[in-house]
């Protein structure tokens, strides 16, 4: 198995759209943490997963390997903004109702420490800070297992709510007026 990877990857898929819009956000997250639902593909791919879930607090956790390095020789900036994105991002979703959803709109991480095969697991943990009817604001820490600061992110993500599924009324052509 992969670095970083756990039976939970045993478990990949995307949920269908109507599933996710069924649930509110922190039951949606639960059923991905135990493993209900199935673990994003991208999650599986740099092997990183959920640990922790609460309202408004979630928690993934990591370790990266050279397969994730850049030309310099040190892991890819990518790898800790996509961890942050993500960590934040379930922050805000856990706070959300059944048939709403969110999305990125801005992200920004300070980088604080180099990342490396050396560093370990890496912990990122996302806090909401607000969530409003279209806007939502969270904060992103990703740390070693020393708890020094590697990298510092904030997200503001758009809320929406999912289409609602038209019913059409299949009608007979030749219908009496």
């Amino acid at each position: 198995m992969p670095t970083g990877q756990s039976p939970l990857f045993a478990n990949v898929g995307v949920v269908p759209a109507d599933v996710l819009a069924s649930m509110n956000g922190l039951d949606f997250l639960q059923k991905l943490l135990d493993g209900t639902l199935p673990a994003p593909p991208f999650a599986a791919l740099l092997g990183f997963r959920p640990t922790e879930v609460e309202s408004g607090r979630v928690v993934f956790i990591a370790t990266p390997d050279a397969k994730l390095y850049n030309p310099i020789g040190s892991v890819h900036g990518g790898f800790a903004a996509t961890l942050l994105d993500s960590c934040m991002g379930c922050a805000v979703q856990s706070k959300l109702k059944a048939g709403e959803g969110y999305t990125t709109v801005e992200l920004k991480v300070n980088f604080v420490r180099q990342i490396s095969a050396d560093t370990g697991e890496v912990r990122a943990e996302g806090k909401v800070i607000h969530v409003g009817k279209q806007i939502a604001l969270a904060e992103g820490r990703l740390t070693d297992t020393r708890g020094r600061l590697l990298a510092h992110a904030t997200t503001t993500c758009m809320v929406f709510c999912f289409p609602q599924k038209k019913v059409v009324v299949d009608e007979p052509a030749n219908r009496p007026v």
